[in-house]
């Protein structure tokens, strides 16, 4: 069992930037791929970005290519989120998601939230404009 809990999000002008982190529980943090997704409201569900076990490979949805960094510390069993130029269509619950690395094959399966095991609650991050 992995428990995931994000935190970092609040309210930001657009432009600004955020750095969301999300503390995962269990001794098997660095065997499992990471995910974070946002839904916006009315919105489904939505892919963001994810890291392999290792944090050697990442995958960027490309409206936020350029803008966010997904990044990992396995001694901390924390993956962190930095966004930077925020907009504000990048309003939304972000939350972040644990998956067995073995589920993803390639960088690319890494967007799919039906791979995923562990889910957060989620934190709210709200841009202005």
């Amino acid at each position: 069992q992995v428990q995931l809990v994000e935190s970092g999000g609040g309210l930001v002008q657009a432009g600004g930037s955020l750095k969301l982190s999300c503390a995962a529980s269990g001794r098997t943090f660095a065997s499992y791929a990471m995910g974070w997704f946002r839904q916006a409201p009315g919105k489904e569900r939505e892919f963001v970005a994810a890291i392999n076990w290792s944090g050697i490979s990442t995958y960027y949805a490309d409206s936020v290519k350029g803008r966010f960094t997904i990044s990992r510390d396995n001694a901390k069993n924390t993956v962190y989120l930095q966004m930077n130029s925020l907009k504000p269509e990048d309003t939304a619950v972000y939350y972040c998601a644990a998956g067995p690395q073995a589920r993803f094959p390639t960088v690319q399966t890494m967007s799919g939230p039906t791979r995923y095991s562990y889910w957060g609650q989620g934190t709210q991050v709200t841009v202005s404009s």
